[in-house]
């Protein structure tokens, strides 16, 4: 069912939001905010400044996880439901 697909993506994608939060959210040896990740810039000056500081950087890579996460729950949801076949 492609419902399990979709679950399976969702969970694991989560946790690789999570793990990808845990690794690449820390900057200048403190976390980051969750909702200065969320925040995009507003104008030039504040794309510069999130630049700089490396928010841009934090921000990819940890979308980056949870991308990779989701794919991954979609082979595992795929695979599940193959055996189950």
């Amino acid at each position: 069912m492609a419902g399990r697909i979709i679950l399976w993506a969702v969970i694991i994608g989560t946790v690789g939001l999570v793990v990808g939060y845990l690794i690449f959210g820390r900057l200048a040896g403190d976390y980051l905010p969750v909702g200065r990740l969320l925040q995009r810039p507003h104008n030039l000056l504040e794309d510069l400044a999130q630049s700089v500081t490396g928010i841009q950087n934090a921000r990819r890579s940890i979308l980056i996880s949870g991308a990779v996460g989701a794919g991954v729950g979609v082979v595992v949801g795929a695979l599940g439901r193959r055996r189950r076949a």
